[in-house]
């Protein structure tokens, strides 16, 4: 008896051996079918191959098209369901991790933006997430939603944040250097003491906006909204602020510089007359 069950299991690892291996199983299944519907189709070889042989070719014809048409199609829908399945674990992972103040929830979800990216996937709900000493470089975030997220301390150059809901969002300290704000709605957004340098703000609602200390040096502001925006210690240096709306000269006698920013003329002629010593009159 013990002999006789050593020996079924040996046959049964054997098995599960083979099954394990979908290559193998397959040659297995291919060899043993052939053997059998060669051996049933023998007698057809052996007394009537010359009607027998143009049967096999149109059956030939037949399996080409079944490849051809079924065996890709089903290809296709598979990988297309497993991308699928894919984008919804990273955004079920964002998800998951919403709200958790760790390194390990910022980098966790950082990489599952990227995931996102390299699937052509761009507007992402990221709203109340922990993104602290990230670095989101040249990361695609057009359109998402990214409303009181913590980005202070990260890196953000030339991150695409067209059409980007940044209300309340904190990039404090962080650098957005040459990054595409425009159309962005940032109220209430904090850049205290951020990098913003030749940053793209055109058409962006910056309405109570925090620019402490921030560097905007070539920042484009046109047609911008920057109504109770501070804008204290703020290096203004080369930036355009043409068409800005709810700009005030009060603003602006708190920035640090506004060596050769452009302004619209009613409004330059004011800063030239009131404050000569930021515009190196």
């Amino acid at each position: 008896m013990s002999a006789l069950k050593s020996f079924k299991q040996k046959i049964t690892a054997k098995f599960d051996d083979v099954i394990e291996k979908p290559i193998l199983t397959s040659a297995i299944v291919l060899f043993v079918v052939a053997i059998v519907v060669i051996a049933f189709s023998l007698p057809y070889y052996i007394s009537d191959f010359t009607n027998f042989w143009p049967q096999i070719l149109a059956e030939a014809h037949g399996m080409i098209f079944d490849i051809a048409v079924i065996a890709i199609l089903l290809a296709w829908l598979n990988q297309n369901g497993d991308t699928r399945q894919r984008i919804r674990t990273y955004k079920d992972e964002i998800d998951d991790f919403r709200l958790w103040e760790s390194d390990e929830a910022a980098f966790r979800t950082v990489g599952n933006i990227k995931r996102l990216n390299r699937h052509k996937i761009n507007e992402i709900n990221l709203v109340n997430c922990h993104l602290v000493r990230t670095n989101l470089n040249y990361v695609n975030l057009k359109g998402s939603n990214l409303n009181s997220t913590n980005l202070s301390n990260s890196s953000l150059i030339e991150t695409n944040l067209e059409n980007t809901r940044l209300n309340q969002t904190n990039f404090e300290n962080s650098n957005l250097n040459q990054a595409n704000l425009m159309g962005a709605y940032a109220s209430g957004a904090n850049f205290k003491d951020a990098f913003l340098i030749k940053a793209q703000f055109e058409n962006a609602f910056l309405i109570k906006a925090n620019f402490k200390n921030a560097f905007l040096m070539e920042a484009n502001l046109k047609n911008s909204y920057l109504m109770g925006a501070d804008l204290e210690n703020a290096s203004l240096y080369k930036a355009d602020l043409r068409g800005a709306k709810g700009l005030s000269i009060e603003q602006l006698s708190k920035v640090k510089t506004l060596y050769l920013a452009q302004f619209d003329e009613e409004i330059f002629s004011q800063v030239k007359l009131t404050l000569p010593e930021l515009v190196g009159s």
